[in-house]
């Protein structure tokens, strides 16, 4: 099965996957660093997690999740929102789509989660609320760059040697 839907979401997941596998850098460098010790999101899902099925939760299951969401569905969704979002290159789509995600995050999930709009409550003022926004940027700047050049008309289309 091949066409231009299938197209569309083979690129959309490798976009997505360039976009986790950057996040993923970013959050990495974050723990190793020590930056904003008690701001710890992928604990705090866990443990929202552990509530959730009434056990332990595996630290790796918010990684897993969060690598999922960001190569399946967040690609997908970037995918067919691509024509549409407003921006003339990958990267100002990517920054469009990173804020709006940002803002639903920092409205939706933080709070559910136990750490107020923003991640206020982490007790580490703005700085939450900013390296969130770093982190979708990055995720999604880099998943923008990745979707435009494999959404290129010409990119497998080889050089003629009449040229």
């Amino acid at each position: 099965m091949t066409g231009p839907g299938t197209e569309r979401i083979w690129k959309s997941l490798a976009a997505g996957l360039c976009g986790s596998a950057a996040h993923s850098g970013l959050m990495f460098l974050k723990s190793w660093m020590g930056w904003l010790p008690s701001f710890h999101p992928y604990e705090d899902i866990q443990e929202a997690l552990s509530g959730l099925v009434g056990g332990s939760v595996s630290p790796a299951i918010p990684w897993a999740l969060s690598f999922l969401n960001g190569a399946v569905v967040l690609g997908i969704i970037f995918g067919r929102l691509f024509r549409v979002l407003p921006g003339r290159s990958g990267a100002a789509k990517g920054v469009v789509f990173g804020v709006f995600g940002w803002i639903a995050m920092g409205v939706l999930l933080f709070p559910v989660l136990g750490q107020g709009l923003f991640a206020g409550r982490a007790g580490l003022g703005a700085r939450p609320a900013l390296f969130s926004l770093a982190m979708l940027l990055t995720y999604s700047v880099i998943m923008g760059i990745a979707y435009s050049t494999l959404d290129r008309k010409n990119v497998a289309e080889p050089i003629s040697a009449n040229r």
